[in-house]
């Protein structure tokens, strides 16, 4: 449990606004994946270049794109299943880039996001889908709704001569 903790600034025009949880502070040397999966900050392999676009002469100069490497085959963090689906949907490595902003450290962090995001759609695990049968009302409400459209299209017709 978080202690709580009255924060000063939590003040409104109608007055204090009760205490507020103190959050855990980030753990700043790991890259949190899922649950189940944490990669050390140490493991990833960063370049930098310089940004296209416009910007004069602070593009051309200022190597503020970032791009990050994870190798997924010499990881020590992942376990065997971990290992084996990332091989199987992104391959032995996996990167991820940045280079909208013009600070290389939004542009490290939208990397590291994108890295983490890619890195947890691939080991998350789909449930498989349960066969169902269609119940009795259900069937009947879709014979009824053929009815409908049959009988709709038959006023339609000319009457026969």
């Amino acid at each position: 449990m978080t202690p709580v903790v009255r924060d000063p600034g939590n003040i409104s025009r109608r007055g204090y606004l009760g205490p507020v949880a103190d959050p855990a502070p980030p753990s700043e040397d790991v890259l949190v994946v899922s649950r189940g999966c944490r990669i050390p900050l140490s493991e990833l392999t960063w370049r930098f270049t310089t940004s296209g676009g416009p910007g004069g002469q602070h593009a051309n100069r200022s190597h503020t794109a970032a791009e990050v490497l994870f190798d997924v085959e010499a990881s020590g963090a992942l376990g065997p299943r971990q290992r084996s689906r990332l091989l199987d949907k992104l391959g032995p490595v996996v990167r991820a880039s940045a280079s909208e902003e013009r600070s290389q450290v939004r542009n490290r962090a939208l990397a590291q996001e994108r890295l983490r995001s890619r890195l947890a759609a691939a080991l998350a695990v789909e449930k498989p889908r349960v066969a169902t049968r269609p119940s009795r009302g259900a069937k009947q409400r879709r014979l009824d709704d053929k009815h409908r459209t049959a009988e709709r299209k038959r006023e339609r017709r000319l009457p026969p001569e």
